[in-house]
């Protein structure tokens, strides 16, 4: 059995990370881009996660990027909502 990092933990580098790359969560949840199911699944990918340290010392050196670091189990999601949000609404 896998353990888990801490959820608040993971919480705010989801949200670091989604800001980095030009995503907004908040947002995207707002706009029902994100439900309450896909939210709680992305923060357990990441809490499953095993190098945290590597995503947290990338996002220390990082101010903005294309895309996550190689290995983001939540790059593709991120990337949907970013492209999503440049877009419009529809």
């Amino acid at each position: 059995m896998q353990i888990l990092g801490d959820p608040l933990y993971h919480l705010r580098l989801l949200g670091r990370m989604g800001h980095t790359v030009g995503a907004d969560l908040v947002q995207a949840f707002e706009a029902g881009k994100i439900d309450n199911e896909t939210w709680t699944q992305m923060i357990t990918n990441c809490r499953g996660c095993p190098y945290p340290q590597k995503c947290h010392a990338w996002l220390d050196a990082t101010e903005q990027a294309a895309a996550p670091p190689s290995g983001c189990c939540n790059a593709e999601t991120l990337l949907q909502l970013r492209d999503a949000a440049k877009k419009g609404p529809r």
